[in-house]
């Protein structure tokens, strides 16, 4: 059993999240830590203005009936008043508990009446309408409040009887061991289970992050630094650096449009952003595809292999590539960082691997993708990648604070100060995971290298066992085939049977492109092209490049090109966009069917 702890790089706090903000607003009251979208701008709120806002809505809150530990419930989409109410919620003591804007009647049911949430700010009317279909059956709700039919001017209104000491006093009675939140993880399959994560979880998480990447959060002398949220702040990662962005002082937007996301990040013009793989790779396909479609196809896959080459040499590139990277960041790498804003240095990205030849492409034009790995059950980040300590290829080196191991069978095992205390009121859940000693086990399968960094091998769970008796880890061979511009989602099947395959769906941006590339009928369908030979040899090329990583037991013998992409609207991705196994089994039984026919 390899092991490596690293010790921490911050002092246990011990009070609540809401005292970032009195922090603020008292230390440093004229910063900007805050642009809120106004239109087609955004407007600047200062750490004294945000604490205002914050003490009316909390005042507006306890004259509203919510009580220390009571739990409100947040069913919107990423923006600025999903983080006015939850450091509100925090300040007067109560326990925010997040819904992503894309769950079904019966997920909003669960968390509201599992939570025994007493209150629910909904985005809009169509969540609303989600929440009045189950209403009846969620007994604890009291109050349900509109953002879009002005929810803040409402709550503030009813706290015109309470004072600011009153939110004070609420706000000074929270310990670090209190829980700060109720996050219902979206699971592969099941129902969600409520991961309580504690103020102390976040304090731990963020503290360590912040100073881990101190030149991400806070820059280097005076520079200013800035992240646009357009992750869901339902999701963990979202949350943790949004705390992050408090504590560090950096200014903090919000967008939820994905399709305006461009524009916002031009307006914008973040430091540094997050995201997620799937984020990144659109980016770098759709670059591509831009510039094939305009003829300058070559420049672009040169300039490509420049910037990985640039990136591998790691400061020891000779003259003639230093040329060429020169050449190329002219003539494309800044359009690239344009696209982003202009200013970004760094990203930050979870949830999947992006792969070697991706982390190092972004690296070399001049955008440091640190890659880490954790889980709602670790208040996110547990191992990430950093400026003192990178290794592209893997998720990186364990936090401050934390320890991580690997057991007799593969499994990731952590503990530290961010790992969660349990899940809410499901003991039997919570020891099936959680020893006595608070090592977590994490359910995925993974290496310690001689360093120290981490590198993710499989999911415990998710291993086929074929026929002959071979075990497989799918998530090495369909990263590597996701990694294919016209490949949507692969998903390996083949537990039980003689040999591995997989179903493929395909990317709409870039199947329009490839069909105009290859003389092929701007409206043929993926159904239409199902037997063509160069479609179909361009998606075995993808599998090739997968089989590549794997053992010729492991590798896909066959696939089939699903007509539509898996999502989390179709019920087959996780809000996270991790992939719903049993439920695509399940959907698509007769194309598993036919592959081993």
């Amino acid at each position: 059993m390899r092991e490596i702890a690293v010790a921490p790089l911050v002092e246990p706090y011990g009070g609540g999240l809401a005292d970032l903000i009195y922090n603020n607003a008292a230390e440093v009251p004229d910063t900007v830590v805050f642009s809120r979208k106004v239109g087609a701008g955004w407007q600047d709120v200062t750490a004294s203005q945000f604490l205002a806002e914050v003490v009316d809505v909390g005042k507006g809150l306890i004259g509203s009936g919510v009580g220390t530990g009571d739990r409100v419930a947040i069913l919107a989409a990423t923006r600025y008043e999903w983080t006015l109410f939850d450091f509100a919620v925090w300040a007067v003591g109560g326990v925010p508990v997040p819904i992503y804007a894309t769950s079904s009647e019966e997920q909003v049911q669960w968390i509201l009446s599992d939570s025994g949430s007493v209150a629910v700010v909904v985005e809009n009317d169509a969540l609303l309408a989600k929440v009045e279909a189950v209403r009846a059956n969620v007994p604890t709700l009291k109050q349900v409040w509109n953002i879009e039919k002005g929810a803040v001017d409402e709550v503030v209104a009813a706290g015109a009887g309470e004072t600011a000491e009153a939110v004070d006093a609420r706000r000074k009675a929270v310990k670090a061991a209190d829980v700060a939140t109720i996050i219902y993880t979206s699971g592969t399959t099941g129902r969600p289970k409520g991961c309580v994560l504690t103020h102390a979880n976040f304090h731990s998480e963020g503290g360590n992050v912040v100073e881990m990447l101190a030149p991400v959060f806070r820059g280097l002398g005076t520079e200013d630094t800035s992240t646009l949220l357009f992750l869901p702040l339902a999701h963990v990662f979202g949350r943790m650096v949004q705390v992050g962005a408090v504590q560090a002082r950096a200014r903090l937007g919000h967008t939820a449009d994905i399709k305006k996301v461009t524009e916002d990040l031009a307006t914008f013009k973040p430091t540094f952003i997050l995201s997620v793989p799937y984020v990144l790779e659109k980016v770098y396909n759709g670059a591509q595809q831009k510039a094939h479609a305009a003829g300058k196809g070559k420049i672009f896959d040169a300039a490509a292999a420049t910037a990985i080459a640039y990136s591998e040499a790691d400061g020891k590139a000779g003259l003639g590539l230093k040329l060429k990277h020169a050449l190329f960041d002219r003539l494309v790498y800044s359009k690239l960082r344009a696209a982003l804003g202009g200013n970004a240095k760094y990203a930050i990205s979870g949830g999947a691997a992006l792969g070697l030849r991706l982390t190092h492409f972004f690296r070399g034009v001049g955008l440091v993708v640190f890659e880490g790995y954790g889980l709602t059950e670790t208040c996110a980040a547990a191992t990430v990648n950093s400026p003192d300590k990178f290794k592209p290829g893997t998720v990186g080196h364990p936090l401050p604070n934390t320890a991580v191991r690997i057991a007799d069978d593969g499994e990731i095992q952590i503990k530290g100060g961010q790992v969660f205390p349990g899940y809410w009121q499901n003991d039997e859940a919570t020891q099936a995971c959680l020893d006595s000693d608070g090592w977590f086990a994490t359910g995925d399968l993974g290496e310690l290298d001689a360093e120290g960094f981490l590198k993710i091998t499989g999911r415990k769970k998710e291993i086929l066992v074929t026929s002959g008796g071979k075990n497989v880890a799918p998530a090495v061979i369909e990263d590597r085939i996701a990694a294919h511009p016209l490949v949507g989602q692969a998903m390996v099947v083949g537990d039980g049977k003689s040999y591995i395959a997989a179903l493929i769906t395909i990317d709409a941006d870039y199947f329009t492109y490839w069909k105009s590339a290859n003389s092929k009928p701007a409206q043929a369908s993926v159904s239409d092209l199902s037997g063509d030979a160069d479609f179909n040899a361009e998606i075995q090329r993808a599998v090739d490049e997968g089989n590549n990583a794997v053992s010729k037991a492991e590798s896909v013998r066959k696939f089939r090109v699903l007509t539509a992409e898996f999502s989390p609207e179709t019920g087959h991705l996780t809000p996270s966009l991790k992939l719903k196994r049993a439920v695509i089994m399940k959907d698509f039984a007769a194309d598993v069917d036919a592959l081993y026919s």
